[in-house]
């Protein structure tokens, strides 16, 4: 008698997910047709196109042309005028970056020194909420001792813009009645228009929070002193100073 060796038995096909939606696809045609629909429509209605469909309502989702991907970042900017860089290091740049490196949520903390202004970058971690950080730096700001920076010297805290936020450059020029390019403008008129009227309405536009002028020609006021008559008027140089500082601040 021959005895054969045991066989043993073939292993049913063990049937994956993917198996299972494939079938379920297959069978249930209408239904995955109703779906793709719907995803279609969907996408379409939520586009960033400029598509005119007046039978579909659509509300496309706001895209960044360039996504900001700049660290969450404050600018402190603090201008002694005529001053030397080394000057403005060690009087300005350092006290301050050591000040401020104390705040909450701070990750570093890089500066600039240069002829006349200094630039301090505080680079917060990424949880940190952008407002906030900026609340914190204005009340440590406002916190200061009187004499950690030299008298008239006083911070600024920058615009709350990222480091991408710029959108928009535009030139001023002057236009004849057919729109063509038409000398005849100073470039002070020209900045002068720039800083006292266009500058006025984009700041008054919803989002804006900074309008940058570069160029032209700054308007200045200078005051000539005669001595003669000053000691005749009995007035000392520090009367002409402080009555000047007075009209600059509108007293």
């Amino acid at each position: 008698m021959l005895i054969e060796p045991h066989q043993p038995l073939p292993l049913p096909p063990r049937v994956t997910l993917i198996d299972r939606v494939i079938r379920f696809c297959l069978e249930n045609k209408l239904v995955v047709f109703m779906v793709t629909a719907l995803f279609i429509g969907w996408g379409v209605m939520v586009a960033p196109f400029d598509w005119d469909i007046p039978w579909l309502h659509r509300d496309p989702v706001p895209v960044d042309a360039i996504p900001d991907i700049g660290e969450n970042q404050q600018i402190v900017f603090t201008e002694w005028a005529g001053r030397s860089p080394r000057d403005i290091e060690n009087q300005i740049t350092y006290p301050l970056s050591a000040a401020l490196m104390g705040l909450p949520q701070v990750k570093t903390i890089r500066s600039l020194s240069m002829f006349g202004f200094s630039s301090i970058y505080i680079i917060f971690n990424e949880r940190a909420d952008f407002y906030d950080s900026r609340t914190r730096i204005l009340e440590k700001l406002n916190s200061l001792p009187a004499s950690l920076l030299p008298a008239g010297v006083k911070p600024a805290l920058g615009p709350d813009a990222t480091a991408l936020g710029q959108i928009f450059w535009y030139t001023l020029e002057g236009r004849d009645e057919q729109g063509l390019p038409a000398g005849g403008w100073d470039l002070d008129e020209l900045r002068t228009l720039q800083d006292w009227h266009v500058r006025a309405a984009l700041l008054a536009a919803e989002g804006v929070s900074e309008v940058a002028a570069i160029g032209g020609f700054v308007k200045e006021y200078h005051v000539d002193v005669n001595p003669n008559a000053m000691r005749a008027a009995n007035i000392a140089l520090e009367d002409v100073v402080r009555a000047a500082q007075r009209g600059r601040d509108g007293e």
